[in-house]
């Protein structure tokens, strides 16, 4: 056997022999573009106070990673399908690992959101090249299991991402959390090149360019709008962008429609099974990423957790992930997708709920049941409603379908952290002016309103006072984290509306489970002939 994988897909008769391996090669490309957000969330405290980070700052660190990632996976997934998936896959990995050097490097604001852009541009590649040839690679019967493990790779690097970040930030400066990166991915070249066989389309026309630059200026309008007006209001700029995406996306839609060769069929909306399967990740990654990103400050400002303590105590999320993975594994073809990925949703919508009894009295143990219920539903419903979306797809348009899972699942946590980190700010400085209004000088009242992790600070800076001292210093703290407890409760309580409507709402289109086999029978392109159908698995 040939050190490298050299043979194409395409040309192969059987089954790829070594599609197991090449697997965990696809998983771990995965893991470190998820882990490239989650990680940054323990991180963000020594980035604020090392570089300076205004709230606005920090959160185009946050999300210069986040725009690109999400405007350019569609387009980015389609050449990959043209040209090369393990040739994106590669140079996604490339372009990743070249971001993460410049972040551990610079030591600017602007420099760093400029290496998280980049970051971005990678993972933008990274992301449908591994769902696209895990796709093209293993045969049809055995792609839901290999979906659930990929599916489950995600699950996990929520909760690594901080573990890992907090145990470097342990002993080293913020900077290693970008470097970690760099091994993983020189790693994944290289298993990428000796197991992952090539792919690309066996009969690509030529791309729509215009189509794919109308759905980058939209979703990445879109996007930047999302996060920009909630936190920051809706100035010239986010309502700008609101706009161009309000007419973009009307664009892009008439245009695919009348173009003979498609980036992305939108005809395909009208399957329940695909709608209701991009609906469905897209509320579910609404909610959870929502409430990790807060719970996360929580177990962080609130309990006084350091980076590593609160990466530790995440992990129980990690293995409820592969338990509802195990589970969905068992159970989806014996009760139907619909069955799982509605289950699953209403568990994920409970778990949210029950972050509405967090108070100032709350400890660890009262996020331990909601963490490890929104991972079991991870593992239990994104897995099938993924398998429909690439199922959805034929092999020439692998990459472009999962650029469409992704982007689903992006433009959820995207939506979820801008609207429930925006409706947390709302309520937590409501809160915090009502307990201490006219008690602090304007300006330091304006810090510890602007976040908690301010709040803290204006303490301690108080309890360095003379005139004030640590009583006034701990009363404040107080008040922060009554207000900042009030701000969670309240937000969880909306968010868990908003996912239990989303809920309904996939309830309601994805069919039963005869109706969707009935689907299935009927394909909305030409079937491959037998002779094509063996060469693709």
């Amino acid at each position: 056997m040939p050190l490298f994988a050299n043979t194409p897909v395409e040309k192969m008769t059987g089954p790829y022999p070594r599609r197991r391996p090449a697997l965990l090669v696809l998983c771990l490309s995965l893991l470190i573009v998820v882990m490239a957000n989650t990680s940054l969330i323990v991180a963000a405290p020594d980035m604020t106070q090392d570089l300076g980070l205004s709230s606005s700052d920090l959160q185009w660190v946050i999300d210069g990673y986040t725009v690109p990632y999400a405007a350019l996976m569609l387009v980015l997934g389609s050449i990959g399908d043209k040209y090369s998936r393990r040739g994106a896959l590669v140079a996604g990995l490339v372009i990743f690992a070249g971001g993460s050097v410049m972040g551990s490097l610079v030591d600017g604001t602007g420099l760093v959101i400029t290496a998280r852009a980049i970051m971005g541009v990678g993972a933008a590649v990274v992301m449908p090249a591994t769902l696209s040839l895990l796709v093209a690679i293993f045969p049809k019967r055995e792609r839901a299991k290999a979906i659930t493990a990929w599916t489950a790779t995600s699950g996990l690097a929520i909760a690594v991402g901080p573990l890992v970040a907090g145990w470097l930030l342990e002993d080293h400066a913020w900077g290693s959390t970008f470097l970690i990166n760099v091994p993983i991915a020189v790693v994944a070249v290289i298993g990428a090149l000796v197991l992952v066989p090539p792919s690309k389309a066996a009969n690509a026309g030529r791309i729509d360019y215009v189509g794919g630059l109308l759905s980058i200026v939209s979703v990445g309008s879109l996007v930047y709008a999302i996060i920009e007006g909630p936190h920051f209001g809706w100035g010239t700029g986010p309502v700008t962008a609101a706009v161009v995406a309000g007419v973009g996306l009307p664009a892009f839609v008439l245009w695919e429609l009348r173009h003979p060769h498609p980036m992305l069929d939108v005809r395909r909306f009208a399957q329940r099974p695909f709608s209701g399967s991009m609906l469905a990740v897209l509320f579910f990654f609404f909610g959870t990423f929502g409430a990790i990103y807060y719970s996360t400050q929580f177990l962080q400002f609130v309990l006084g957790y350091g980076a590593l303590e609160t990466g530790v105590r995440l992990l129980p999320l990690a293995g409820a992930v592969f338990v509802g993975a195990a589970a969905t594994g068992r159970l989806t073809p014996k009760l139907g997708m619909k069955a799982m990925v509605v289950a699953g949703m209403a568990i994920g919508t409970v778990g949210v709920l029950l972050l509405t009894r967090i108070d100032t009295g709350s400890t660890y143990a009262d996020f331990l049941a909601p963490m490890m219920m929104l991972g079991f539903a991870i593992g239990l419903s994104v897995s099938p409603a993924t398998d429909t979306i690439m199922g959805s797809f034929p092999e020439s348009e692998l990459g472009v379908g999962g650029g469409a899972n992704d982007t689903a699942l992006e433009l959820g946590g995207s939506l979820g952290i801008a609207v429930l980190g925006s409706l947390l700010a709302t309520a937590y400085k409501d809160r915090l002016a009502d307990l201490v209004g006219g008690q602090l000088p304007a300006s330091a009242m304006e810090t510890a309103k602007d976040s908690v992790g301010g709040g803290l600070a204006v303490a301690e800076q108080i309890a360095k006072t003379p005139s004030a001292g640590p009583q006034q210093a701990q009363a404040l703290i107080d008040a922060v984290h009554e207000a900042f407890a009030h701000g969670v409760a309240h937000t969880s309580l909306i968010g868990g509306i908003i996912m239990a409507a989303g809920t309904m709402i996939v309830l309601a289109v994805l069919p039963g489970r005869k109706a969707a086999e009935n689907d299935q029978e009927e394909p909305a392109e030409p079937e491959e002939s037998p002779k094509e159908r063996v060469d693709v698995v």
